[in-house]
């Protein structure tokens, strides 16, 4: 089961890099089926993981994105602070289901609140999501 594994691989250390001051390395990577389609996923789970997520990032590849994963399903608020990158996002329930997708344009002080509870988020290359045919109820799955 997703849970699990992400609980394996995104408890280890973790870099110490300041979201304000360079990118942080890259994190541990899973293999995601987001429907059928296949996606290389960093884990962001620490505080500081999600805090410095994809900021300043220049570049991401076309398959791959940042899985940003919670304790328990809440609401979940996204900014693009530092984000040099339009993206997209998926919110994502505790069974592992897309509730929700929104696309982020870059630039300062939006918000990007979830409308319903959700224990995962998925960011990606904005349009992603649809250029593969992901859809609100798609199942994500390790692979």
């Amino acid at each position: 089961m997703l849970s699990a594994m992400v609980i394996l691989l995104a408890y280890g250390p973790s870099p110490q890099t300041r979201a304000d001051e360079a990118p942080q390395p890259t994190l541990p990577i899973v293999e995601l089926r987001v429907g059928d389609v296949r996606l290389a996923a960093e884990i962001a789970s620490s505080g500081q993981q999600r805090y410095a997520g994809l900021s300043f990032r220049e570049a991401l590849d076309e398959d791959a994105g940042m899985l940003f994963v919670y304790p328990a399903e809440q609401p979940l608020v996204f900014t693009m602070r530092n984000t040099l990158l339009p993206l997209s996002i998926a919110f994502i329930d505790a069974s592992l289901v897309i509730n929700e997708i929104v696309d982020m344009d870059v630039g300062p002080e939006q918000l990007f609140p979830s409308r319903a509870p959700a224990q995962f988020a998925l960011e990606v290359n904005q349009g992603w999501f649809e250029r593969n045919g992901i859809e609100v109820g798609t199942r994500v799955s390790m692979r």
